[in-house]
C-alpha cells in the first residue's frame, strides 16, 4: 500500500519536492494549488508533465514528466484530499509587510484547512520560511483547535526548512544537509525518516524552535555579508579604486583544515546594485519578529537590521549613479529613456520575488526619466517589460544592467552605441570591463569602481 503525501503550495519549493517524493517508490504526492488568476494556470500545467518554472533548472523537466507519466503525482486544487494523507508538507509564501511583520493569510488558512480535513497518525511538516516560534505557537494551535486532536498524542508536527536556490532546485534538496526539527522527540524522527526518501546527504535532527531560528539566520548571514561587501564597494567608489580587485585580494588568503580554530580563509561577497529573492530580503525581519514577539529579553538587532536597510537601499545608489552618469553627458534625467536589463532577481531565472528592478524603476520615474524593462526569462511581472532587447535599448539615453543574466554577458558594445541614444552603461553586476567601455566611447559607472 502506497504512502500518500500532499503538498501544498506549488511554487519553487513545493514543486521539486512533490516530484521528488513522487519518484520514490512506495508514495503517491498530491499538490494543492489555488486556482488564483497569477498560479491557477499551473495545476494544467503540471498535470500535462510540464515544468512551470522557468529559467535554467537541470533535472525538474525531466523528472515532473517522468512522475506524472508514471501516475504518482498529480495537482489538484481540492484541499479534502488531506484527509486520507499520511504526510502533510506546507509551502506556501510567508511574505513581511513594509514593517518587517510577518503576513501569515496564506500559513494560517492553509493550517485551518489542513485542520478540517486531517486524520489521526498524520505528519505536518511547515517547509515554508517563518519567524521563530511560529510552528508552536501559531500553527499548532490552529491544527488542534480545527481538528479537534492533539500533537503528540493524534498527529505529529515538525518545521524542516527547504535551502532551494533557483537554478539549483533539485541539487540542493537532494544535495545538502537537511534541518529536522519536530514540536516533540516522535515528531522529529517521523520527519528525518521521510526525508531520508530523497536527501542523500546528513539529516540533522533538532527541535523546530532551534530549525526556525538555524532557517532565518543562514539568510541573514548572507544577507549580512552581503552588505559588508556593498559598504566596501561604496567605500571604493569614494577612494577611486575597484571593489572587485580588493575582494580578490583578500579572498587570497587560503583554506587551511588542518587547522579550524585558526582558519586564515575570507569569502568576501559580491557587491551589486541590490538584493532580492523570496528569502534575503525577509528573513532578517523574521528573525527579529520572532525574538522580540516570544524572546525573554530585549535584544538590539543593530547589525543586522542596519545591513537589512543597506541593501535596502543600493536600488536607490544605483538610479543616482545614472542621474551623475546622464549630467556628464549634458542631459538632465527627466525625460530620458533608461533601458533597465533584468527583472528577475537572480541570474538566468524567472523568479522576480523582491526583485531591486522593481524599486529602481519607481526611483527612476520619480526623478522624470522613462525606464523600460527588459528580461529574457521572466513570464509575467506587475510592471510592464518586454522581452525585445533591440526594443529596449532603442534610443536610450542610458542602460542599466541589474540581473546577471548570461543573455548580457557578451553585449557588443558597438551594438549598443549603434542602438543607443546617448552611450552610458550603469554596471550594477560588474558584467563590462570599464575601462574598455570608456575606450569605445561610453560614460561608465558600476558599484564599486571608480567614479
Amino acid at each position: 500500500m502506497s504512502n500518500k503525501i500532499v503538498v501544498i503550495g506549488m511554487g519553487y519549493v513545493g514543486i521539486p519536492a512533490a516530484a521528488l517524493f513522487a519518484d520514490v517508490n512506495g508514495y503517491n504526492v498530491v499538490g494543492i494549488q489555488r486556482r488564483s488568476k497569477r498560479s491557477g494556470w499551473k495545476i494544467n500545467y503540471l498535470n500535462e508533465g510540464k515544468n512551470p518554472i522557468g529559467g535554467d533548472e537541470p533535472g525538474l523537466s525531466e523528472l515532473i514528466k517522468r512522475v506524472v507519466k508514471k501516475g504518482t503525482f498529480r495537482v489538484t486544487d481540492d484541499v479534502k484530499e488531506c484527509k486520507d494523507a499520511d504526510f502533510i508538507l506546507i509551502d506556501v509564501q510567508t511574505p513581511t509587510d513594509k514593517n518587517g511583520i510577518p503576513r501569515y493569510e496564506s500559513l494560517k488558512e492553509v493550517s485551518k484547512q489542513i485542520g478540517n480535513h486531517m486524520k489521526k497518525g498524520v505528519l505536518v511538516v511547515i517547509e515554508s520560511t517563518v519567524a521563530p516560534g511560529t510552528t508552536e505557537y501559531i500553527v499548532k494551535p490552529i491544527l488542534e483547535e480545527n481538528s479537534g486532536l492533539m500533537e503528540g498524542t493524534d498527529f505529529s508536527l515538525a518545521f524542516s526548512y527547504e535551502r532551494v536556490m533557483v537554478g539549483r532546485l533539485i541539487k540542493n534538496i537532494v544535495h545538502l544537509p537537511r534541518i529536522v526539527g519536530g514540536i516533540d522527540d516522535e515528531s522529529t524522527k517521523k520527519a528525518v525518516k521521510l526525508y531520508k526518501n530523497i536527501v542523500k546527504e546528513k539529516i540533522y535532527p533538532t527541535n523546530a524552535l532551534t530549525a526556525e531560528v538555524a532557517k532565518v539566520t543562514e539568510n541573514t548571514y548572507r544577507d549580512v555579508n552581503i552588505a559588508f561587501a556593498n559598504e566596501v564597494a561604496l567605500m571604493c567608489e569614494s577612494l577611486g579604486i575597484n571593489v572587485f580587485k580588493v575582494r580578490e585580494l583578500v579572498n587570497t588568503l587560503p583554506n587551511d583544515p588542518t587547522n579550524p580554530a585558526s582558519n586564515p580563509v575570507r569569502n568576501m561577497h559580491f557587491p551589486g546594485a541590490g538584493v532580492g529573492g523570496h528569502c534575503l530580503p525577509k528573513d532578517p525581519w523574521l528573525l527579529k519578529y520572532g525574538v522580540d514577539t516570544y524572546g525573554k529579553f530585549k535584544v538590539d538587532l543593530n547589525v543586522i537590521v542596519k545591513s537589512r536597510e543597506l541593501n535596502l537601499w543600493m536600488p536607490t545608489h544605483t538610479a543616482d549613479l545614472v542621474e551623475q552618469a546622464l549630467k556628464e553627458a549634458g542631459l538632465n534625467i527627466k525625460d530620458t529613456k533608461i533601458a533597465v536589463l533584468g527583472v528577475a532577481f537572480l541570474e538566468n531565472s524567472d523568479d522576480t520575488r523582491n526583485t531591486p528592478s522593481k524599486p529602481l524603476y519607481e526611483i527612476l520615474k520619480q526623478k522624470g526619466a522613462t525606464p523600460v524593462l527588459h528580461d529574457p526569462y521572466v513570464r509575467d511581472f506587475e510592471i510592464p517589460f518586454t522581452k525585445n532587447l533591440d526594443e529596449a535599448i532603442k534610443d536610450t539615453d542610458a542602460i542599466v544592467i541589474i540581473t546577471k543574466h548570461k543573455d548580457y554577458l557578451n553585449l557588443d558594445l558597438n551594438y549598443l552605441k549603434d542602438k543607443m541614444q546617448t552611450p552610458v552603461i550603469i554596471d550594477g553586476r560588474n558584467i563590462f570591463n570599464k575601462e574598455e567601455c570608456e575606450k569605445q566611447g561610453f560614460i561608465y559607472k558600476g558599484i564599486g569602481k571608480p567614479n
